[in-house]
């Protein structure tokens, strides 16, 4: 395929294979990566405590207006493509979205149980604005208004029963090459994880490819089942449109 630049934002809900995800665009050549550009914003924002908060904050910054900038702007270190892994809750409301036309916008997405159970053995109380599912469809919507075209989603755990055919699949979406390389990496951090990966990071620093799928039952408490409940329509919104290779 003929080389072309790409800016990829890929928007998903906390405690998902997103990190894994980046992963594997870092493995390319030709791709240069972004961990959470917009995490230090909505922390101020938000005044949401989450572990590290002030750490995140002063090494992301605060300025939304300079960090859009540069997601639009020139790819850094002469690659051809910009992977940006971006959560859905950081686009707060009150900021502006005519960027996002600039940005080809996928979205990653998991089912809530999964989330919720996952989300909450690191911090503790979880509530549906945590997760992000609200969000990820009002995105969702946004983007499919504005591109006219239905947007890229990824379900991360059909993901996971076939990684080597889903990249394929995407990588042809997107319209670029697939590379074997990205079905591995070398384990341990990398200079691109956010300062708030000591909190975060402990299953992707230890792995080196995709864990492969095991479908789980989760014993949730009934705050966070009645929570799933809330989040499920919004997954399965998205869900219908998942990419089937």
């Amino acid at each position: 395929m003929p080389v072309k630049s790409l800016r990829i934002a890929m928007w998903s809900g906390p405690r998902n294979i997103s990190t894994a995800l980046m992963r594997a665009w870092e493995n390319r050549a030709d791709c240069v990566v972004w961990d959470e550009p917009l995490y230090g914003y909505y922390l101020d924002a938000s005044g949401i405590p989450h572990p590290g908060a002030a750490e995140v904050i002063a090494a992301q910054g605060t300025d939304a207006n300079r960090i859009i900038a540069r997601c639009i702007g020139d790819i850094p270190n002469d690659k051809t493509i910009f992977y940006q892994k971006h959560m859905t809750l950081h686009l707060l409301p009150g900021l502006e979205r005519s960027w996002l036309s600039g940005l080809t916008n996928c979205f990653l997405i998991r089912e809530p149980e999964a989330v919720i159970a996952s989300y909450a053995a690191v911090r503790g109380d979880v509530t549906l604005e945590d997760i992000g599912f609200i969000q990820q469809a009002e995105l969702f919507d946004h983007v499919k208004r504005i591109s006219g075209e239905i947007p890229l989603v990824i379900d991360s755990g059909e993901f996971l029963l076939d990684p080597h055919g889903m990249l394929e699949a995407i990588c042809a979406r997107l319209g670029v090459d697939f590379v074997s390389e990205m079905l591995s990496w070398r384990e341990g951090p990398r200079d691109s994880d956010g300062v708030w990966a000591k909190y975060w990071y402990d299953s992707v620093w230890r792995s080196t490819g995709f864990a492969a799928y095991a479908r789980k039952k989760y014993a949730l408490a009934a705050k966070d089942r009645e929570i799933s409940i809330q989040a499920r329509p919004y997954y399965e919104k998205l869900f219908q449109y998942r990419l089937q290779p």
